[in-house]
């Protein structure tokens, strides 16, 4: 199916086409571990289905931070990031029916055009026609969509870690907010809610369970939270290293939850004994994945990276293999690029092992539901967001977050056009 959207358009001034009468400020991608904040021609109406959003709030995901290393291939000097951001419509295309001027609004962070077979069937990740890469096409098997500021590999859209976004098929890809959900609680529909609660349902969660989370940064947090809500007996939390703070930080949200950090287990014992000591020698019921595959613990695995000689490391899925019940659940979220070495495909096989890959989160497919939650009070976004920084401090922030600096879990980041933080969101932090 062609393209029938105007892709490649990752830095509006450099591609032709900023409006040049009017500039803003963005963050931009200037190579691995360097990003830098610039002024730059804002975006215009491209094609009859774009809308320009003036964004309010944006934020940095964990999946930023692979950008940052180059560990996602198909980046250019110059590209605008950021995939999660909310803001207020400024102008809307020819063929815009739905949102409205002035609508407050969140975006999906994959780009989809809710007509081909997948978005018909609310898997707005996978839509044909919003991503030109022959590359990924060729590597997956299969088309996915587009994505916001997240390099040419997935279409090559500018982000909205900016004063100012594009939004292509602005009626498919914005949710409008309703007045009693603010920005620091709306903002996340973009990304990490819809992927914490497709992780938890997709992998299969049910009443009773006894789940095991690799990962304490927000995805983890929130996939917690959402075990809990869908049932879950136990949830147990791993991590460890410099990320070992964000144990005690969840566990204060949720006394419920257990924890294991695995950098402080005594020698002989690895992650997989200690969770079957836990869980009456069985293991756990699901396990799920929410940290990546480009972090290797072990040297074998540092050094085939550093060489090329895989993309991500097989590590953390052979963990959960291993750690889960004989015909438990293992659910990938977070995020593999490509290829991975010594995979234990036997123990799979032998354990009737069911290996969910979640994909980039269908989050269209759950977002109305989650927006009606937060205004309910069962979910709670906030308990995850720590700091609120200015979109002019971004450059700092990068460095914080990529340090997993203790204390920081999701941030809000405001722009000029931001209203005051809403109650219970943090103040804004002066760097």
């Amino acid at each position: 199916m062609p393209v029938s959207v105007t892709t490649d358009v990752s830095n509006y001034e450099a591609k032709g086409y900023g409006d040049l009468s009017h500039t803003m400020k963005a963050l931009t991608w200037q190579g691995k571990d360097s990003v830098k904040l610039i002024e730059t021609a804002c975006p215009k109406i491209i094609d009859e289905g774009d809308v320009i959003l003036k964004v309010t709030g944006s934020t940095i995901c964990g999946s930023d931070l692979h950008l940052l290393h180059g560990a996602i291939p198909d980046m250019e000097k110059g590209d605008i990031l950021g995939h999660e951001f909310c803001g207020v419509v400024a102008s809307v295309g020819s063929a815009v029916k739905t949102v409205k001027l002035g609508d407050r609004a969140v975006a999906s962070f994959q780009i989809a055009c809710g007509k081909c077979y997948y978005c018909k069937k609310k898997l707005s990740s996978m839509c044909e026609t919003t991503c030109a890469s022959q590359d990924a096409s060729k590597l997956y098997g299969r088309r996915t969509s587009g994505m916001f500021g997240y390099s040419h590999f997935t279409g090559g859209f500018a982000g909205g870690q900016a004063e100012y976004v594009r939004v292509p098929y602005g009626d498919v890809n914005l949710l409008q907010l309703p007045d009693d959900v603010p920005d620091e609680k709306g903002l996340y529909l973009s990304d990490v809610l819809g992927t914490s609660w497709n992780a938890v349902v997709d992998t299969g969660v049910e009443e009773g369970d006894t789940v095991a989370i690799w990962g304490a940064g927000p995805i983890g947090q929130m996939a917690a939270e959402f075990s809990f809500v869908n049932g879950a007996k136990r949830v147990i939390l791993i991590d460890g290293g410099h990320g070992s703070w964000r144990l005690g930080f969840v566990k204060k949200i949720l006394p419920k939850l257990e924890t294991l950090e695995y950098t402080t287990l005594p020698k002989g014992e690895s992650v997989t004994s200690a969770l079957k000591k836990m869980c009456d020698g069985r293991g756990p019921d699901v396990a799920i994945e929410c940290a990546a595959g480009e972090y290797a613990k072990g040297w074998a695995h540092y050094f085939e990276r550093l060489l090329g000689m895989e993309t991500d490391s097989s590590e953390l899925v052979n963990e959960m293999i291993t750690s889960v019940r004989a015909y438990g659940r293992c659910g990938i979220t977070g995020v593999y690029a490509g290829f991975c070495n010594h995979f234990n495909i036997g123990s799979l096989m032998q354990t009737g092992i069911r290996l969910h890959g979640n994909g980039q989160a269908p989050v269209q497919k759950y977002w109305k539901d989650l927006l009606k939650y937060i205004q309910e009070d069962k979910i709670h976004p906030l308990d995850m967001v720590t700091h609120r920084f200015k979109l002019e401090d971004m450059e700092i922030v990068y460095d914080l977050f990529n340090k997993r600096d203790p204390g920081m879990q999701k941030v809000f980041v405001q722009t000029k056009f931001s209203a005051p933080p809403a109650p219970g969101a943090p103040a804004l932090t002066n760097l």
